[in-house]
């Protein structure tokens, strides 16, 4: 860390980027998909931050979310190089917390797996407007100054990708008791064998994506229907339920899931998503080992596997 610049203390500059170090993993996070990653862009942003003459900013948040943004748009280009290769469905690296510890901006519907999923439609620059006009709160001249773009143009940025988000993004958000309800009844219904709940709780047109990233056991492309969701979840448990399976809940991306671990070693992100009559619609596993690096097994949590509604 470098000492005074132009009479402004080390703590202040380091108390100005705390303050702001919500926003810009959010960004961070958001863009890319990453927890490991946003950490990374965040510290590197911290480094330009350290080294620059704070006096001369009128607006740190906005000098910072420019920051951010670039390093992210940077690193997209070489995500999506190692994207094309990817094995298997892809999906986020989840963000995951203890049940109901709050949290800070990234808890919120717009950073839930699924609207991620949606985010990653968009090219990397419709995306960044996106997140910086409707999440974030910028003008789009604040956007244009960040992006090296005219307001006009981002402003057309903004339009397009707001479009496509609406048309993509869940039609339905189910109440937050609802859905752990949901998710511990299939998770029981699973672990005990019991096929006839797990059809009753799917809806017809159900998909599963399991993101094992060619690392670890996983179905090589998105599974649709109910009757082949059942049987696949079934047949893996069949074959590969440990003994010292762990049932944690969680919260992931700000919405309740279940964390599943073998040996207190995290091995599985377990979420799904309701329709309108409250079945579940959608289901998504994060298998993948170093999409599960940064997670932490919360202490206070039961591991009964036939009963992970119980405790």
């Amino acid at each position: 860390m470098r000492g005074t610049v132009e009479g402004v203390t080390d703590s202040a500059v380091l108390t100005t980027f705390e303050e702001h170090r919500p926003t810009l993993f959010g960004i961070a996070y958001r863009m890319l998909s990453s927890v490991a990653d946003a950490e990374d862009i965040v510290q590197d942003a911290w480094l330009k931050w350290s080294a620059v003459d704070v006096e001369k900013i009128a607006q740190p948040r906005a000098y910072l979310a420019r920051t951010v943004t670039n390093l992210s748009l940077n690193r997209l280009q070489s995500a999506a190089v190692q994207r094309e290769s990817y094995v298997g469905p892809w999906l986020p690296e989840p963000l995951v917390t203890a049940p109901d510890a709050g949290g800070g901006v990234e808890q919120e519907e717009t950073v839930s797996l699924a609207m991620l999923v949606v985010l990653e439609t968009l090219s990397p620059l419709e995306r960044a407007v996106f997140l910086l006009k409707e999440v974030f709160g910028f003008s789009y001249a604040e956007i244009g100054e960040m992006t090296d773009r005219s307001e006009t143009a981002v402003r057309q940025v903004g339009s397009r990708a707001r479009s496509h988000v609406r048309a993509r993004r869940p039609r339905y958000d189910a109440p937050a008791e609802t859905r752990r309800k949901a998710t511990e009844e299939f998770l029981a219904a699973c672990l005990g064998g019991d096929l006839n709940r797990m059809m009753e709780l799917l809806a017809p047109d159900v998909t599963v994506w399991s993101d094992g990233g060619g690392k670890i056991r996983a179905a090589l492309r998105p599974l649709h229907g109910a009757d082949k969701v059942s049987r696949w979840i079934l047949g893996i448990i069949e074959r590969h339920l440990p003994e010292d399976l762990g049932v944690h809940p969680v919260d992931v991306n700000g919405r309740f899931g279940l964390l599943l671990t073998t040996a207190g070693v995290p091995d599985d992100v377990f979420t799904v998503e309701l329709d309108e009559n409250g079945l579940i619609a959608e289901v998504r596993l994060v298998r993948n080992p170093d999409k599960l690096r940064h997670v932490t097994v919360p202490e206070e949590s039961h591991s009964d596997h036939a009963e992970p509604g119980a405790g």
